[in-house]
This record gives structure tokens, C-alpha cells and sequence, in this order.
């Protein structure tokens, strides 16, 4: 359960009512996530593929918090899973969107699995392209609402042995900036958080050694609380001081710094030439 809050609660419900989905909520962000907003008394509709984790989730907001809490399983990865969302909300009155569903992969590019990169596309990608044209509409409807995007340092410049990862990543920060403006005259409320290193499960699945990183506790709330006040947000102290030291830099060498602590984290090696035989 969070250790950190929402400062207004009540402020913030006024803003953006009193439903929130939150995808990726099995885990890592989306589940630091959902227990803020259910913290603050937003009831949520939780989503993941692993429907006894959200059910234990669930089981944990309502009995601490005492809020209404739907349980969704799908799969953001296909478009059955993405519609089922859509389906499953129709009858609430969501009034924020806090898309943290997400997966990364690292090493060689052309190591990559194919399959497993165009899944990660889907969900990085479509899935919150998807979901934050469906949400928009219907906060603009409603004449006011939120959406919490997940991009992260890496999306903002070329990363070596994450390539693909960090430009699914940079699509999610432009996106979000770009609806920052286009939906504010409609009182919609748009974010990118892009931390750096955060332990939420993402290092084992992309295949990462991480050593200092932040917690999800320390992204969370900050996040939240930045909502409607900033386009993109840096939360976390360690976040703060790798994004501003890169800031100043050209992308090239950005790119080349990154490559360094990419190699480190990744254990990646130059890919070995191939001969015929």
C-alpha cells in the first residue's frame, strides 16, 4: 500500500470524480498506482492479464480503504483486450486514466525475439494510443478528466541495447505532450512521468541488473500530484539528477552515455560477426 499520498484528496476527486481505471495494476507502478487513488477514496477499476494477483489487490483496497474496486484480466496486447476495457467502463463515470500497463526488453536488437517486440509495441504503444483516444473522448464529453502516460529517461534520447523499448517510450513522452496543450482548453488534464531506474518488476522481464533505482512509492504520488500542472514530470531524487545531467548534452552524446550504462545494466556485447559457411 502506498507510503506516499495525494496532497487534496478531496480536491483532486472534485477534479477528476470518483472512477479511476488503472492499467498494469498487478504490479510495480500500476499497483503503487491504484492504491494511491483508492488512498484518496477514488474507487478504480484495476486491469492486468493476472486476474487472482488484481483480486488480491482488490481484496487489500477494499478492506483499508473501503472503496468500490472492479477487477478486470485482459490482455492490452491484443485488441479483444483493449475493447473488453472500453466494455467493461461504459456504465462508470471514469474520470481518469492512468495508463501504467508497459514491458521492456533489452541486448542486441538484432537478438531480439520478433514476436516478443511486437507485443511490446502493442502495449506500449497502441494499447495506450487506444486507450487515450477512447478516455479523451469521453473526458472531453464530460468536460473534464485526467491521463497519466508512462514514458521514461530512456525515450528521451537514442538508448543502445533498449533500442526499441526507449522509442516506444519516446512515442508515449510526445504523445503526451502534445495532448497537454490540445486538451487543456477542454479542461482534460494530460502527463508523461519519465523517471529513471524504478524497481517494479520491469528489470527481470526486460533482462536488466539495476542498482540504485527508485522505488514506486517515490514515482506515484509525485506523479499524481504534478497532474494538471506540468506536461512531463521527472519524480524521484535519482530521476531528477540523471535527467538533468544529460539535459544539457547533444543527443549524440546522450546517446553515447547511454550506450555505456545500457552495456552495464544489460550485460550486452557486440553482437559476433556472422561468415558463411
Amino acid at each position: 500500500m502506498p507510503s506516499a499520498a495525494i496532497r487534496h484528496p478531496d480536491l483532486f476527486r472534485t477534479r477528476y470524480g470518483s472512477w479511476a481505471v488503472v492499467t498494469g495494476a498487478s504490479s510495480g507502478l500500476g499497483r503503487e498506482m491504484a492504491g494511491c487513488l483508492a488512498a484518496a477514496g477514488l474507487h478504480v477499476v484495476i486491469v492486468a492479464r493476472r486476474e487472482d494477483v488484481l483480486r488480491d489487490l482488490a481484496t487489500q483496497l477494499l478492506d483499508r480503504y473501503s472503496v468500490e474496486v472492479r477487477v478486470l484480466a485482459a490482455d492490452l496486447a491484443t485488441t479483444g483486450g483493449r475493447d473488453e476495457v472500453h466494455t467493461a467502463t461504459a456504465d462508470l463515470d471514469v474520470g481518469l486514466l492512468v495508463a501504467a500497463a508497459g514491458f521492456g526488453t533489452s541486448g542486441l536488437f538484432l537478438d531480439a525475439v520478433p514476436a516478443e517486440e511486437a507485443a511490446m509495441l502493442e502495449v506500449n504503444c497502441r494499447a495506450v494510443l487506444d486507450m487515450t483516444r477512447h478516455f479523451a473522448q469521453r473526458f472531453v464529453d464530460r468536460g473534464r478528466g485526467g491521463i497519466v502516460l508512462f514514458a521514461s529517461l530512456v525515450g528521451r534520447q537514442g538508448t543502445p541495447y533498449a533500442a526499441h523499448y526507449a522509442a516506444t517510450k519516446a512515442y508515449v513522452l510526445t504523445l503526451a505532450e502534445g495532448l497537454h496543450r490540445e486538451l487543456a482548453p477542454h479542461h482534460v488534464d494530460v502527463i508523461a512521468t519519465a523517471p529513471g531506474p524504478v524497481h517494479s518488476g520491469f528489470a527481470d522481464r526486460a533482462g536488466m541488473t539495476m542498482g540504485r533505482a527508485a522505488t514506486p512509492a517515490q514515482i506515484a504520488a509525485p506523479t499524481l500530484n504534478a497532474l494538471g500542472r506540468r506536461a512531463v514530470v521527472v519524480p524521484g531524487l535519482l530521476s531528477t539528477v540523471l535527467t538533468w545531467s544529460l539535459a544539457p548534452l547533444p543527443r549524440s552524446r546522450r546517446t553515447q552515455i547511454m550506450s555505456v550504462i545500457m552495456r552495464g545494466m544489460t550485460g550486452a556485447s557486440r553482437r559476433p560477426s556472422r561468415t558463411a559457411a
